[in-house]
């Protein structure tokens, strides 16, 4: 039995269409910096930068392919992540 792990490759038009989306989702939040939403622009930058992030981790990381126990691990390890940045939002933010 090998030990080698199946490999996943993705075809080029699908990575071209993720790069696509990238810089779309790019020159969003460019535009949204221009644009006077007041407190609603760093949430919205916010989302975009997480609709990103889950691209190229999905995708160019292989995580879409990866099996349960590693998704939990990265899911635990970004909630982690969040929550350390939300206590120093707070701290920052109540000073």
């Amino acid at each position: 039995m090998s030990t080698e792990a199946a490999h996943h490759i993705l075809s080029y038009r699908k990575l071209t269409a993720i790069w696509g989306a990238l810089l779309v989702l790019t020159a969003l939040t460019v535009l949204i910096t221009r644009a006077e939403l007041g407190a609603l622009k760093v949430w919205a930058a916010l989302a975009i930068a997480s609709v990103k992030s889950g691209l190229v981790i999905a995708f160019f990381m292989h995580m879409k392919y990866e099996s349960r126990p590693f998704r939990i691990i990265l899911f635990v390890a970004l909630v982690t992540l969040a929550i350390f940045i939300g206590f120093t939002f707070f701290d920052v933010l109540y000073r």
